[in-house]
């Protein structure tokens, strides 16, 4: 493993995605055990991506932990999905750890709903239950959640938005394999909000794979601003990027 620090961000590199994955539940793992020392609940928000399998699932795996102590939460749905759509980032949460795990409460953003009445519904839910521990990847275009470049805002003064997806963001989609053509893939999103993001008190943010190198070189090395999202991960004091070597592989530092 190999390791070094942007600005406030700590940044490590792994041989391979498995041993980053297990890298990134570890850490977050023994976050959550020093933080249910420190109070009755734990909350969590979880990002929906194949970026995420590995650390999912580890994290799965990690022992000695009050999960009925935890509620967890995502950070974005597509608008207008079918309920049982495999696409549908609720149900990718489910089938990997929300169905799996005994969480005192699970929080889903329902796509369905009118949109302005669900942000409110779940801004109102983080109001209520503080985010601690935001588990995080970053997008192709260096987006976090959905925020897009061309919507991505640091001072934005909600924390759950309606927004329309840049078309790298859409094919991002297509690459991952959760759809077949562009044009399945749905134009709009609910997301939290960049402030909402990085109101956690530790971010984990996972980011394998040569199709995301650019993004991890972006973040690293860009001036910090809503061109490259996922810059604002080096002004948070308790925030780690994991990688693996094709992530990395434009890093020349």
């Amino acid at each position: 493993m190999k390791s070094f620090q942007k600005d406030l961000l700590q940044i490590k590199i792994y041989p391979t995605r498995g041993e980053m994955g297990q890298a990134a539940a570890d850490g977050v793992a023994e976050t959550m055990r020093t933080l249910l020392k420190q109070k009755e609940e734990v909350n969590i928000v979880f990002g929906a991506a194949p970026s995420q399998n590995e650390f999912l699932e580890s994290l799965c795996l990690q022992k000695n932990i009050e999960w009925q102590r935890v509620n967890a939460f995502h950070m974005d749905e597509y608008v207008g999905l079918p309920a049982d759509a495999p696409q549908g980032f609720g149900n990718f949460l489910k089938d990997r750890i929300f169905g799996k795990i005994p969480f005192q409460s699970v929080n889903y953003i329902n796509g369905n709903n009118n949109p302005d009445e669900e942000c409110k519904r779940y801004a109102q839910l983080l109001i209520q239950h503080p985010i601690d521990i935001v588990c995080l990847g970053i997008g192709e275009n260096g987006h976090i959640a959905f925020n897009d470049p061309h919507v991505a805002d640091f001072n934005d003064p909600v924390r759950v938005k309606l927004v329309d997806m840049d078309e790298t963001c859409r094919k991002q989609q297509v690459n991952d394999g959760c759809f077949r053509t562009l044009n399945d893939v749905p134009t709009h999103a609910i997301t939290l909000t960049v402030p909402a993001m990085t109101s956690g008190k530790y971010l984990s943010c996972v980011v394998p794979a040569k199709t995301k190198a650019w993004a991890v070189h972006h973040t690293i090395n860009d001036p910090v601003s809503e061109k490259i999202p996922a810059t604002c991960l080096r002004l948070h004091e308790h925030a780690v990027l994991y990688t693996d070597v094709d992530g990395a592989s434009l890093l020349t530092e």
